[in-house]
């Protein structure tokens, strides 16, 4: 496979991207929404993380524009803003089945 990649910048980007989804718990998150917009509490809950450690992590999903958030009333909801991801996360699980076989 010939690549496209040339700049650090290209390089730099797609760093971030790995990085953004090195972490457990955004993984789970993620995972989460692919079902759909999600509140936060519902999110910590699910992934059995206080409210301020979700909130953390969204943060670094939403700085990454991997997911969204709309305020409705006092709940923030997210969901998946990057059609990307459902891919990226497929892959890398696909990945590491083939390393455990």
């Amino acid at each position: 496979m010939k690549t496209k990649l040339s700049t650090q910048a290209d390089f730099d980007s797609m760093a971030a991207t790995f990085k953004g989804l090195s972490d457990p718990s955004r993984l789970r998150l993620l995972a989460i929404l692919f079902d759909g917009e999600t509140n936060v509490n519902d999110l910590a809950e699910q992934c059995r993380l206080s409210p301020s450690a979700t909130s953390h992590q969204l943060r670094v999903l939403r700085n990454l524009r991997f997911v969204s958030a709309k305020r409705d009333g006092q709940q923030v909801n997210y969901r998946i803003s990057d059609e990307h991801i459902p891919i990226l996360i497929e892959q890398a699980y696909e990945h590491s089945l083939h390393l455990d076989a």
